[in-house]
């Protein structure tokens, strides 16, 4: 019986480090946050520093729950490739069952991640592999567990359904941190919010799902609020966090990093560490403790994996002292 069994992406991920190309304000469609990087085009440009790591939602969470102490199983995708080989090869080597299925046809999901020199971000992704994520190759009878944590999946909406329908009928709890597709999925067909004990998102995110205005943050969390039954989660950057569980609400200030060094995965660290510290302690106020101070270590390290906590980590005394603000409902 696996106590957490994580299912989501798993990613070679390759970091170039320390650019300082020109950022120019873009105004053309796509460009979501209006600015663009500037690289000198038709030319071989030089660059400072390139690390490697692993990443994807899947293989990140798992590894938070792993730290912590829990039994943990993940559900994943990869190439027939020495990137797939790998991943499977390093989760063997930190204890984590895994059950990936293996594409014969496409590769494994790769993420470049380019970081300029105060930390800030731009992806670039190939799916690969993981957009044939697949409910039929998941050896369901092998799958006990207590509870299921379920990342982004790359849209795979057979997967979600049926995932939603076995851990009700065999009485798993569900926490989940959707992708950008399952989110579209999501709003079209609300009521199976219902399916999550922890629901976590960001504002962006929920203002999307709940149809309300970004700034307008009380009605977006009223509104996400009434839609999960279980625990609703949105994270809300440096303004921290609210939480509900139906009878109180939470809002708390975030952890100040000693330096950003790269963002990739954190959203990944705070939802994961969040889930283990409810499941370790049956409470919020330390499940918020565990969910921010992991995802803090994360942005202050290079890689979506480096700087995730143990248990004996989080509880040591850096991670003490944070103001959290309770109100009845």
């Amino acid at each position: 019986m696996f106590d957490v069994v994580t299912v989501g992406t798993a990613t070679r991920d390759i970091y170039i480090e320390k650019l300082n190309f020109p950022i120019v304000k873009v105004k053309e469609k796509g460009f979501v946050t209006r600015r663009g990087i500037c690289i000198p085009y038709d030319s071989k440009t030089e660059v400072p520093r390139i690390s490697f790591g692993w990443g994807g939602s899947g293989a990140n969470t798992a590894v938070t729950f792993r730290r912590m102490g829990f039994k943990v199983g993940l559900i994943s995708r990869v190439g027939d490739d020495i990137y797939g080989r790998e991943i499977q090869a390093s989760f063997k080597k930190q204890k984590v069952k895994t059950f990936i299925q293996i594409d014969k046809q496409y590769s494994t999901p790769i993420g470049v991640i380019l970081l300029d020199v105060s930390g800030g971000r731009t992806v670039l992704v190939y799916r690969g592999a993981e957009e044939r994520f697949t409910p039929k190759e998941v050896p369901w009878p092998k799958i006990k567990t207590r509870w299921l944590f379920i990342g982004s999946i790359a849209g795979r909406v057979d997967l979600l359904l049926k995932l939603f329908n076995w851990a009700k009928k065999n009485k798993i709890k569900i926490a989940g941190n959707p992708g950008k597709r399952e989110l579209q999925f999501l709003k079209k067909n609300l009521n199976l919010l219902n399916n999550y004990d922890i629901f976590v998102c960001n504002q962006n995110e929920a203002s999307i799902l709940t149809g309300e205005e970004f700034f307008e943050v009380r009605k977006i969390f009223k509104r996400l609020d009434k839609l999960v039954k279980g625990i609703a989660v949105m994270t809300r950057g440096k303004d921290g966090v609210m939480v509900s569980d139906g009878e109180t609400l939470y809002k708390s200030e975030t952890f100040k990093p000693k330096k950003i060094e790269n963002k990739t995965g954190a959203g990944d660290a705070f939802a994961s560490g969040f889930t283990a510290g409810y499941i370790l302690k049956n409470n919020i106020e330390y499940a918020i403790k565990a969910g921010l101070a992991n995802a803090c270590s994360v942005v202050e390290t290079i890689g979506s994996q480096a700087g995730i906590l143990t248990k004996k980590q989080l509880d040591s005394p850096r991670w003490k002292n944070l103001s959290i603000l309770k109100v009845r409902l």
